[in-house]
């Protein structure tokens, strides 16, 4: 049998959280998702605060961090921008929505959200300021491609993934971006 990781734990929680909702993540759920026990648990994380912490952070790292540097491959801002909407929408926006759901619950959640929401309305605006040439425009288209993937994932039910790749080419259409 493989040697279950950290990344293995953090993994199973992201997976639990996309389903059920923060809510539904426990210790027990997870060691009955990847079939171990609390000691194998508690062998890679102090505590339940520990756990949740590290989950975030692999959470920050997957969701924008590890998104950037895969578009930061690309050749040109046009090509940056089309291959970061093209991740956003490759797959369904739950996860999104349940770790803002639990935002609105918890302060820890809440801070590294607004870090993630931060980091990633700056890359999108620095990619528009280099496509644009204008800094106020881009702000604003920025904020605008942002605010359709966030309401995307909020509206109830989530805007479906070809809906959102709508959006998106309807941005670049506005916006003059081939």
């Amino acid at each position: 049998m493989a040697r279950t990781t950290q990344r293995d734990w953090l993994a199973a929680g992201l997976r639990i959280v996309r389903t059920d909702g923060a809510g539904g993540l426990t210790i027990e759920r997870l060691t009955a998702a990847l079939k171990l026990t609390k000691g194998s648990f508690y062998h890679h994380f102090g505590g339940w605060a520990d756990y949740k912490t590290a989950l975030l952070h692999f959470f920050e790292h997957a969701d924008t961090l590890h998104v950037m540097q895969v578009v930061e491959q690309e050749p040109t801002p046009a090509a940056k921008l089309k291959r970061l909407f093209a991740i956003v929408t490759g797959e369904p926006l739950d996860l999104e929505a349940a770790m803002r759901a639990w935002a609105l619950q918890d302060a820890e959640v809440r801070a590294m959200q607004s870090r993630i929401d931060t980091q990633r309305i700056a890359y999108v605006q620095a990619l528009c300021t280099e496509l644009l040439g204008d800094s106020a425009r881009a702000e604003v288209a920025g904020m605008l491609a942002y605010a359709v993937l966030v309401g995307g994932a909020q509206i109830q039910p989530p805007l479906s993934l070809a809906m959102l790749r709508q959006l998106f080419a309807e941005f670049q259409r506005l916006y003059g971006i081939d």
